[in-house]
């Protein structure tokens, strides 16, 4: 018996709190632009580096799965949500792993500056090929990865402008009445 090469497979995790337009956008460009059978959109329990979530972890995933789930090739997991707590990343991909080859790992540009600081990185990096998504204002250093490619997306949308000045022009319209009320929710 012939062992079946597992499916590829990219990660694309965050907080999506809530997802917008930039995530949509990086999404698109992943399916169009990687060679890969699978993206996994993978929202997070919680984010290690932020102290709070303006939406509880299933609402986000609620989100996620309005947005993504018609999208050919992405599939909407829960797998850090199921957790009920921060998950490193190292352990996703070590839970993915036993399904598929994960070859990516999808992070914004604003990412860079901390990446050194996740929880084995260097294990990581020997492992996955990075696709960093362009964002302005952040530059894109490169010098400590071993294999990268660049999505240019360049929208200026942004989780944290939605949550505090309430822009919604960047929400989709299948969610944008509940990011609204979830917003007025939290301010209230």
């Amino acid at each position: 018996m012939v062992n079946q090469p597992k499916p590829t497979a990219a990660i694309f995790g965050g907080s999506f709190d809530p997802p917008h337009q930039g995530h949509q956008k990086i999404v698109q460009k992943a399916v169009d632009t990687l060679k890969m059978d699978l993206l996994i959109i993978l929202p997070a329990y919680r984010n290690p580096f932020k102290d709070s979530s303006m939406a509880h972890a299933q609402k986000r995933l609620e989100w996620c799965h309005h947005l993504f789930d018609d999208t050919p090739k992405v599939v909407v997991d829960d797998y850090e949500i199921s957790q009920g707590k921060s998950v490193r990343t190292s352990q996703s991909i070590r839970h993915f792993n036993a399904q598929y080859d994960v070859k990516y790992l999808i992070i914004g540009a604003d990412n860079l500056s901390t990446l050194t600081q996740w929880h084995e990185f260097e294990w990581l990096n020997k492992r996955i090929t990075w696709v960093i998504a362009t964002r302005e204002g952040y530059p894109i250093q490169t010098e400590m990865l071993r294999s990268w490619r660049i999505l240019e997306v360049d929208i200026p949308a942004s989780s944290t402008a939605v949550r505090e000045e309430q822009k919604l022009h960047d929400i989709d319209s299948k969610i944008k009445q509940s990011v609204h009320e979830t917003i007025k929710d939290k301010n209230t």
